[in-house]
């Protein structure tokens, strides 16, 4: 009998440790990060042939940090990503998540990353709303289960007929289109994800603030076990240390808080009468040389808005608007052509490439400077990063380039430098253009459409994507 005892207590015992593995080990033992997100252009899209988004790339580290394998999982709308996190079915939910009072009761947040700004948008060409008290009779449509939904509910009590519509089906860049082609008068949507909608959904205008800077994290289960939020917060605590959470963040958003109304609206006339007719030959100089064609195609708009005639004051010319020494470098002997001005002009931008320092490793590191030295010259860029080295900058990484490339223009630094004075303004201006004609490009080809959420499987509650590894 006590054999027998000794036996259940034993079994008792083990069965006790083994609820009560941390929540850190279990994902290591499995191998596999789970990762609520949504698609989108601030969370998880797909950018040409790969998989791109701020908070994929951060989870992706994350996992990474871990040595597992990442599994990203895309529930159908915000109130799934909520109630599974809620309910301890993924590990953690990287989706843009607003803390609030509320929220904290039934999940637990990880440190704030990033600040943003709920907004009121309205379309160009309508009447400027000037408060919540006064949206007349227009249609206010927001996500449902939204951090947007708890501010408006809180302006109940001073606006008692502040009236909304909650969405259940439609995420915030869908509501933000509704706006754009006038099927609704109104949304609100966090400032980072109306900065990065704008370029596709040039006529959104913002209204006015609705909400104070609020803070964005991640979102855990909210259990006893700590060990998962503690390594969270190491992770974030490491990136924030070594720089590398904002070389993310202007990664990703460095580029799009300029926004031209003029411009963006004419790039999107010229990508319907001018872009097909040379589409082809930036697809097959993309080839030759290994750069996705809109990104040619982006850099093409910026030197000539697609027009093979074009000459600038400085003799450059056609789609590229290549030089003269430039043109024979490349063995071409008619800039206007532009069967002979593409491939010219992407061969020169691989060159330039794989002219660059082998210190800057990072690959989007590489690109930005071999397009700023297409527009400046590789020595006048040289000169920047040996600037910005002295100042105690990163000279392999663009975002600490860029902060330098001004200087040359200054008495003070060009002096200094092997090839002298430069307008390092432009060379900046100018590779933020591309990038912001690059997202437009992405988004409004076939192959680079941002991903439209998929209706969840009645037995899983959620749509699996395949895991990215």
């Amino acid at each position: 009998m006590k054999l027998i005892s000794l036996l259940l207590i034993s079994i008792s015992l083990l069965i006790a440790c083994d609820e009560a593995q941390p929540h850190l080990e279990e994902i290591r033992e499995r191998g596999e990060l789970r990762v609520l997100t949504r698609y989108g252009p601030t969370s998880y899209y797909v950018k040409g042939d790969q998989l791109a988004g701020f908070e994929y790339e951060l989870a992706q580290r994350f996992a990474e940090h871990l040595n597992v394998k990442l599994k990203i999982i895309v529930p159908e709308n915000l109130s799934n990503i909520l109630s599974l996190i809620e309910n301890g079915k993924a590990d953690i939910a990287a989706a843009g998540l607003t803390i609030t009072t509320a929220r904290k009761d039934l999940i637990r947040f990880g440190p704030v990353y990033q600040e943003v700004t709920q907004q009121l948008v309205y379309r160009q060409g309508t009447k400027k709303p000037k408060s919540l008290a006064k949206l007349d009779d227009g249609q206010l449509e927001v996500i449902a289960n939204s951090s947007h939904v708890e501010g408006l509910t809180s302006h109940r009590e001073e606006i008692p007929n502040l009236q909304w519509t909650e969405n259940n089906e439609l995420d915030s860049s869908s509501l933000l289109e509704l706006v754009q082609l006038e099927m609704i008068d109104y949304t609100i949507a966090d400032s980072n994800e109306i900065a990065a909608n704008r370029p596709l959904f040039p006529e959104l205008l913002v209204a006015f603030n609705v909400s104070d800077p609020q803070p964005l994290a991640w979102a855990l289960p909210l259990a006893e076990d700590g060990s998962l939020y503690d390594e969270v917060t190491l992770f974030f605590e490491t990136m924030e240390e070594t720089g590398d959470l904002d070389r993310l963040i202007e990664k990703y958003y460095g580029h799009i808080n300029r926004f031209d109304y003029i411009d963006t609206r004419a790039i999107h006339r010229r990508i319907l009468t001018h872009l097909p007719k040379y589409q082809l030959l930036f697809e097959q100089a993309a080839a030759e040389y290994g750069f996705d064609w809109r990104l040619l195609a982006a850099m093409s708009y910026q030197e000539s808005h697609w027009d093979n005639k074009a000459v600038s004051t400085t003799g450059v010319k056609g789609l590229m608007m290549l030089t003269l020494s430039t043109a024979k470098q490349m063995k071409i002997d008619n800039r206007e052509d532009p069967i002979q001005s593409v491939p010219a002009g992407a061969g020169y931008l691989a060159s330039l490439q794989q002219r660059l320092s082998d210190k800057i490793e990072v690959e989007q590191d590489r690109l930005w400077m071999a397009l700023a030295s297409y527009n400046i010259g590789l020595g006048h860029l040289e000169d920047a990063r040996v600037i910005t080295q002295t100042n105690g900058g990163n000279p392999n990484l663009w975002s600490d380039v860029r902060q330098s490339l001004p200087l040359l223009s200054k008495k003070k630094w060009y002096e200094k430098t092997r090839h002298g004075y430069a307008r390092g303004g432009e060379p900046v201006r100018y590779v933020e253009n591309i990038r912001r004609y690059y997202d437009i490009l992405l988004q409004t080809t076939a192959t680079g459409t941002v991903l439209e959420p998929t209706p969840l499987a009645p037995e899983a509650s959620a749509k699996e994507l395949p895991a990215a590894l």
